[in-house]
């Protein structure tokens, strides 16, 4: 089997909460579901036979059917790419929408190698303005990082759509994880894709897609900031607290222990998690 892995920094990856996440899975799921993949950290452990993953970020979702498809042709064109604080700015102001999709996919996999944390960030028009980081990048993936990750994404529908709309495809027997972009009050805490990333008022949404989930006979699992609308919305289900770094912040100074809960329509794994409430509907 392939040992293939996230190929992105992503700013709130779920890499360190493998070992809380991955206990949710068992036998009997028929497919895996991802509507929010960013790096898709746990799709990569998982790793199943038949998988759908979605975004809402277009440019994203392209570079991992990008990735999938031509693992060799976006590394060989990741390698043309000058290093450096210079290059990175020039190649962060170019127009991408005249680009071919490999090379845009190329383009991706660099700014997010060499931005701030991971981060992806737009301004109102747009445009990508995360700035560069100086050190602890980490080196751009090799080509043996990508043809294993295609391996593994070979299993994968991916689409960028509105998370709705990719739980209208669930059935019976599928297995959704959901990991969206946190807000509180709509304060977005990280992962701010732009202007109409995911708010609080979203969270309805989310809530109500969940009944449906269940009541088709799928397994959800969710994690989210532990606040006071998302127990509000998610009230009813299965809900566990975990602890986790938040680690987005820039110095090590600011960064720190946070509170999140995973929520679930089945009974939860007992590992490293703490009952808020097991009262599911």
């Amino acid at each position: 089997m392939s040992n293939g892995k996230p190929f992105l920094r992503w700013a709130g990856s779920k890499k360190q909460l493998i070992p809380k996440l991955f206990p949710f899975w068992g036998e009997g799921f028929t497919r895996y579901i991802e509507p929010f993949m960013g790096s898709a950290a746990l799709f990569f452990s998982i790793k199943p036979s038949v998988a759908i993953l979605s975004d809402i970020n277009s440019t994203l979702v392209e570079t991992f059917c990008a990735v999938r498809d031509h693992p060799r042709a976006v590394h060989n064109r990741l390698l043309r790419l000058p290093l450096g604080k210079d290059a990175y700015y020039q190649i962060r102001q170019e127009n991408d929408s005249q680009m071919s999709p490999l090379d845009r996919a190329a383009r991706f996999l660099y700014l997010n190698r060499f931005c701030f944390n991971g981060l992806y960030r737009t301004n109102m028009k747009g445009k990508f303005n995360v700035p560069y980081a100086a050190s602890k990048t980490g080196k751009l993936p090799t080509q043996d990082d990508l043809y294993k990750a295609a391996k593994v994404l070979s299993c994968a529908q991916i689409k960028a759509r509105d998370f709705e709309t990719t739980l209208d495809d669930v059935q019976a027997g599928d297995f959704i994880y959901m990991d969206p972009p946190y807000a509180v009050k709509n304060r977005r805490i990280f992962r701010q894709y732009g202007p109409d990333s995911f708010g609080t008022e979203d969270l309805a949404r989310l809530a109500s897609a969940l009944s449906k989930i269940n009541q088709c006979g799928a397994t959800f699992l969710v994690s989210y900031a532990m606040c006071s609308e998302a127990l509000e919305a998610f009230r009813g289900w299965h809900i566990r607290r975990i602890l986790t770094q938040r680690s987005v912040a820039g110095f090590s100074r600011h960064r720190h222990k946070a509170v999140e809960i995973l929520v679930s329509n089945r009974e939860m794994p007992e590992r490293n998690c703490s009952i808020i409430t097991s009262e599911a509907r």
